[in-house]
């Protein structure tokens, strides 16, 4: 049997690289059954939610005592660009708290998988660039920058929209 590979660790560069880590990430939480995930993003436009493998891995991770926290300035770009995602999340919506910061700025908003262990930040969304860390100090400070935009935010995304 193939040892799974371990977490990145370091900076990266480029699509694929950050492609990878998500996968690997998602991949990991559902190994380890990490308690807590936070994902952020403006809009989670170039994310790979779409990708069979993330699904696969987001569905082994949801049992019962996780939680994840989804946090954008705005949901309509994973609703109309990751349909298994939103499908995904509709079943899991009691694990699932979707938040929006409404007037955030893009260009600063946080890209950012965040665990108790471990974190990747994308400091560079345009040239998609930044890093993977198990340092305990730098993902305590991110915790609490994110903490922050939560309080900040409001709900969004409903798993469903009811109508008259």
């Amino acid at each position: 049997m193939r040892m799974p590979e371990p977490l990145p660790a370091g900076s990266f560069v480029g699509r694929v690289a950050f492609d990878k880590a998500v996968a690997d990430a998602l991949a990991c939480a559902a190994r380890e059954g990490w308690q807590e995930i936070i994902l952020s993003d403006a809009t989670f436009l170039d994310w790979p939610l779409r990708e069979r493998s993330a699904l696969e891995s987001l569905q082994a991770w949801s049992k019962s005592g996780r939680h994840m926290t989804l946090l954008a300035t705005r949901f309509d770009e994973i609703i109309r660009h990751h349909a298994r995602f939103v499908v995904w999340r509709q079943t899991w919506d009691h694990i699932i708290d979707c938040r929006v910061c409404h007037g955030a700025a893009v260009v600063d908003f946080p890209s950012v998988i965040w665990s108790r262990d471990w974190f990747l930040h994308r400091l560079d969304p345009q040239r998609c660039s930044g890093v993977c860390s198990d340092d305990r100090e730098r993902n305590v400070l991110l915790k609490q920058m994110l903490d922050e935009a939560i309080r900040e935010s409001s709900p969004g995304f409903p798993a469903s929209t009811l109508g008259l």
